[in-house]
């Protein structure tokens, strides 16, 4: 019984893991959006599709957790991860959530042209890399990686700064219109959600890890649902 169950543990695990490899390619696309127009009809497609495949596994998550539950009485351990995992799924969700924002922006928005003169593609690559390390701390169980992916998040936060102002200096210079300025500030944003997000990911890793999570009252949460 408890093999079974272990099993359907690890399961549950690797389906995340595939989730967040989803999540990592829907926004690694985004940026190729921005930089070749010739791509953007397939690209958009493309994101749209990893968007539904991302909603598809939450819902298979969801359940798997569930049954988790009604299986067997986890132990603590277990249950942390479970729970965390709950949780995660959340974020990971919205994370395919901002990549069809960011590429219906550029399907339907003013920027026709790739926009390779503001530095979005660093943005990109560090939210990325955040996704992808704070999905892996939970499988691994390294704390130290989720606690590198929290960290990493004050990075994140510096570069949208100047990546504003290096936008606001742009539309001063009338090398952008004001929608396209509104466009890419609109972008930047999701962009450094993203790795909001990714944050919120690797706190719930901690949490599983440690048994404490950053936010008490989100904790108390998670086990009031489960009572």
């Amino acid at each position: 019984m408890r093999d079974n169950y272990l099993k359907k543990l690890e399961q549950m695990q690797k389906e995340l893991l595939e989730m967040g490899m989803l999540c990592e390619e829907a926004i690694q696309k985004t940026y190729r959006l921005l930089v070749s127009e010739q791509e953007r009809e397939e690209l958009v497609k493309a994101i749209d599709v990893l968007e539904r495949e991302i909603d598809a596994k939450e819902r298979r998550i969801e359940a798997d957790c569930i049954q988790l539950f009604l299986q067997q009485q986890p132990v603590a351990s277990d249950l942390r991860l479970i729970s965390s995992a709950l949780k995660m799924i959340t974020d990971l969700e919205r994370i395919g959530d901002h990549a069809t924002d960011i590429a219906e922006i550029l399907e339907t928005g003013s920027i026709k042209v790739p926009a390779k003169d503001i530095d979005l593609a660093k943005m990109a690559e560090i939210a990325m890399d955040m996704i992808n390390r704070s999905v892996e701390s939970y499988v691994q169980k390294d704390l130290e990686m989720a606690r590198e992916v929290i960290d990493r998040d004050d990075v994140l936060d510096e570069l949208f700064i100047n990546v504003r102002k290096e936008i606001s200096r742009c539309s001063a210079e009338k090398i952008y219109t004001n929608d396209q300025t509104l466009d890419l500030l609109m972008i930047a944003k999701y962009y450094e959600r993203l790795g909001d997000h990714a944050t919120n990911v690797a706190e719930w890793v901690e949490f599983s890890l440690t048994g404490k999570h950053r936010s008490g009252k989100e904790v108390n949460d998670v086990f009031a649902v489960l009572q």
